[in-house]
């Protein structure tokens, strides 16, 4: 008798809330689907809004010359540095969100870099390649962020040259990180014609930051 009541009580809850009617959940597709249409107008309107600013800059920056192709394997000469690693962009020389985009060089990419006595060949696999010629050379420096790209303290090596007559800010972040310092030094004798190349030598603004 107590086994029959302890189930008639441990059923009737069970039992009463099985028997409740329950209302079908209502799905408004119109909205959901209006909603997702409408984000994805925006989305597309974002991203054209950043390719029209991105050709406006291009535009503005139509003075900028072209920089130098590379040279010839036969004239590039004895490699005196090299690294792989990615090139983060240019900015006008001590602004580092003065992102400089005509002839490419806003295009962030893999990149190879070799130092020889033609200066500093960049290769980029995707993108154009350039030459940032040794007699353009301005000088080299640790920091942490260029063209709105922030990393780490002496995260980035950043070469400051010429091409034409202004003065550029070109960050690199080596796959080896400790490699830095010693391409800042090799600059940095190029520049100063310890290495038997002359360049005037010209210091490196120091860029702003943010704070």
């Amino acid at each position: 008798m107590i086994a029959q009541s302890l189930a008639v009580l441990a059923q009737g809850p069970a039992a009463d809330l099985a028997r409740e009617p329950r209302s079908q959940e209502v799905t408004d597709w119109a909205a959901r689907i209006g909603w997702v249409v409408g984000l994805l107008i925006f989305v597309a309107l974002l991203y054209w809004l950043m390719r029209q600013g991105w050709k406006w800059r291009g535009t503005l920056q139509g003075d900028l010359p072209e920089p130098p192709p590379l040279p010839s394997p036969e004239e590039t000469g004895e490699a005196r540095l090299h690294a792989a690693g990615r090139y983060h962009g240019s900015t006008s020389a001590g602004q580092w969100l003065d992102r400089i985009v005509a002839h490419g060089l806003g295009t962030r990419s893999r990149a190879e870099i070799t130092l020889t006595g033609h200066g500093v060949h960049v290769v980029r696999p995707g993108a154009r390649d350039f030459l940032i010629p040794a007699g353009q050379l301005r000088g080299a420096r640790l920091d942490k962020g260029i063209a709105g790209k922030v990393l780490t303290e002496g995260g980035l090596l950043v070469i400051t040259w010429r091409l034409g007559d202004r003065t550029l800010d070109s960050g690199f972040r080596l796959d080896r990180a400790a490699e830095h310092p010693s391409w800042v030094a090799r600059i940095e004798a190029m520049t100063s014609g310890d290495s038997g190349v002359a360049v005037s030598n010209h210091p490196a603004a120091t860029p702003e930051r943010d704070t």
